[in-house]
C-alpha cells in the first residue's frame, strides 16, 4: 500500500467514525469539520436526490437525516472497507426508526479524500428500508 493510500484510508476511517457518531447521536460537528468547502455529495432519493454541492447543503442534509432517524441509527455491522489512493467505501448494516417506523438497511457510503479532508460523499442502499 502506498503512503497516499494509507493516508486516504486513515482519513476515511476517521471520517467514518464521525459519520457513525452523527447517525447515532445527531451530532455531526466533527464530520462536518472534515469536509472541504467545495464538498459535493450524491444521494439516491428524496429531497436531496442527485448531486448536491457545498458544505452548507451538506449541513442541511445531515440535519434532515437526524430528523428522519430520530432518535438515531445504530450501526449493526461494518461488513467491508475498500480503499484506493483517493476513495474509501464502507459497507454496513444499520437499524433504527425512520419517521417512527422500524427501519433496517444495508448501505454503502463512499468518501473521496483530498489531503486530510473529505471532498465528496456518495451513498447507496441495499433494501427498501423496512427489512434486510
Amino acid at each position: 500500500m502506498t503512503q497516499k493510500s494509507e493516508n486516504t484510508l486513515t482519513v476515511g476511517r476517521e471520517a467514518f467514525a464521525y459519520f457513525q457518531h452523527g447517525l447515532e447521536t445527531g451530532d455531526w460537528k466533527k464530520f462536518l469539520d472534515m469536509l472541504t468547502e467545495d464538498f459535493t455529495f450524491w444521494f439516491p432519493m428524496g429531497k436531496f436526490q442527485g448531486l448536491n454541492v457545498g458544505k452548507q447543503r451538506a449541513q442541511e442534509f445531515f440535519q434532515y437525516v437526524t430528523q428522519a432517524f430520530s432518535p438515531g441509527l445504530k450501526l449493526n455491522s461494518l461488513d467491508r472497507v475498500t480503499s484506493n489512493e483517493t476513495t474509501v467505501v464502507f459497507e454496513f448494516r444499520d437499524e433504527g426508526m425512520l419517521f417512527g417506523e422500524p427501519y433496517k438497511n444495508r448501505v454503502a457510503v463512499s468518501f473521496d479524500v483530498r489531503g486530510n479532508k473529505i471532498c465528496s460523499y456518495r451513498e447507496y442502499f441495499g433494501s427498501d428500508g423496512k427489512s434486510n
